[in-house]
Parts: structure tokens; sequence; C-alpha cells
């Protein structure tokens, strides 16, 4: 195991991690962003390849897991990965393995995310994403559409929800959390990898284009999800956690469905409520 040892504060590298933890804006105009933890790295390797850096503490080492994904970086021996062009971030990326770099405890502390984290940080690229306005943007398949969900906990568990009811595209209008925040990605538990996520999307444009049935849940809707035929592909739009789906996107919607609910609480959490509806429209396309 050869990794390279950073000892210094000024070190170049080091800022430029230390910025990359700390400012959403530097994660941005570097299109960069970091994965915390044995799960969230294992992940990466397993859904995108080899990450653009792997940074590692002095005091996880000898963890056994930590030395194994060290050890696949440096080897790039995971032949499960997909292929993907955004996996190397840049020109001086090893095309075969990631740059390992170990950190002393006291230096790798302020990167990490995780309060008592095991000691390991993938530096990796934030996938290309379509904008709002991207031509080629359509609604043809089973779909989630976000407006202005703005809990990274919340849009974390949404997206992990969706990738386990079989769901694969994201749309996310203006207003909701950046998706590849690193509270985000903690709360996602890897599903970003297996999901195609875009950003800042004319949800308004993208519903009146659309070639698939659009459901919004509404309390006093006259329909139940329960009651509704929803077998057949269709996309699923959920807004903001105070005020719901904005007016314009709901009058857009094909349809309103009611998730039956005790009188005795006003409004279910935004996550929750796409839970059953995505797992009620699995469970009857399962038995169709």
């Amino acid at each position: 195991m050869s990794l390279r040892s950073i000892q210094s504060r000024d070190n170049a590298q080091y800022k430029q991690l230390k910025q990359w933890a700390s400012s959403a804006q530097a994660r941005r105009k570097s299109g960069m962003t970091l994965l915390d933890g044995v799960h969230l790295c294992e992940a990466w390797l397993q859904h995108r390849g080899v990450p653009a850096l792997c940074v590692v503490a002095e005091s996880a080492l000898s963890h056994p897991e930590v030395a194994a994904l060290v050890a696949q970086c440096e080897s790039n021996t995971n032949s499960n990965a997909k292929s993907n062009s955004n996996t190397n971030t840049n020109s001086n990326s090893n095309a075969g393995a990631a740059e390992c770099v170990l950190l002393p405890d006291v230096l790798f502390t302020p990167l990490g995310q995780v309060e008592h984290g095991v000691g390991i940080l993938f530096a990796v690229k934030v996938p290309d994403t379509a904008s709002g306005g991207h031509a080629s943007l359509s609604l043809q398949s089973a779909a989630l559409l976000l407006d202005s969900v703005q809990d990274p906990g919340n849009l974390g568990t949404i997206l992990r929800t969706a990738a386990a009811a079989g769901i694969q595209q994201i749309f996310c209008g203006p207003g909701t959390a950046a998706v590849w925040s690193p509270k985000v990605l903690r709360a996602g538990m890897g599903a970003h990898f297996v999901l195609e996520i875009t950003e800042d999307v004319d949800l308004v444009q993208l519903i009146q284009q659309a070639s698939v049935p659009v459901y919004a849940t509404q309390p006093d809707a006259p329909k139940t999800i329960y009651t509704a035929d929803l077998r057949a592909p269709s996309a699923w739009l959920f807004g903001h956690e105070g005020q719901g789906v904005s007016e314009q996107l709901l009058a857009l919607a094909t349809e309103r469905l009611a998730i039956p609910q005790s009188s005795q609480v006003e409004s279910l959490n935004v996550a929750a409520s796409v839970a059953i509806c995505l797992f009620e429209q699995r469970r009857q396309q399962i038995n169709q």
C-alpha cells in the first residue's frame, strides 16, 4: 500500500479538500463533492468506478474495510464498476487507479462529514446533468419530479426510496436542495449512483410536454392512491415541505390523488408521502 502523505495544512491539495468540505460554492465551482465513510465509498466503486482522490486518516489504515477500499483504488480491480466518462476529474487523473492520500488524524478531522466517522473520504466528480432549458429533456417514462424540496435529509431519503421502488429518473426544479451536497449524499446512502438526476429543471415545460401521466397528491382529492389504477408508467410530482407543490405545477398534473390519513394529522412528511405512493404503485405493478 503506497499512499502519498500530506503533513502540512499549507499543502495546496489539502487546502482544496478543506474548501470542498466546507463550501457549497467551492463544490459547485469545481464540480466536485466528497463521499464520507465506507458505505458511500463502496457504493461509488461498485457503480461508478474509481474516485478522483481517496483520502485516508492514519488511524483508519488498520480498519479492514478501509484497507480493502484503498487497495481497490490503487489497483482498480473492480470489474463490476460501470464505465463512466465522469469518473476521472481532470487530465491528471490516472485512468487505471485513483490517487490515494494519507493524512494525520488532526488534518483529516476537519474534512470529515460524519461525527466519529471511520476515516476515509472519496473526492469525486459530480456527474454532468442537463440544465433546465436543455432541449433533450423529456418525460417519457417513470420519473419523480421535485418542486423546491429543501431539507437535505428529506431529499436524500426520497432518492433512496425512488431507487428502491425502481424509479430511475429524477427531475429537480429550482429551489430544491443541492442534490450532490454531502448531507444529501449521506441520506441517500448510495442511491445517487444508480439514478439519473437532473437539477434546475423547468418543471412546467417538462410536464407540458410529458408523454406519461403526472400524478400529484392532494388531501381532499376525490380519488385515492388505493382506488386509482397506477399500473402504467407515470411521473409523480412532490413539493416543498411547507407549501407543497406550487399552484402552477399542480394545475398541470394529469390527476390529483389523496393519501387517506387521520384527520388528527394535518399532513405527511414529503419523504413519507413519496414512499407511500411509489410503493403502492409498485404493489399494483407486481400484482397485475
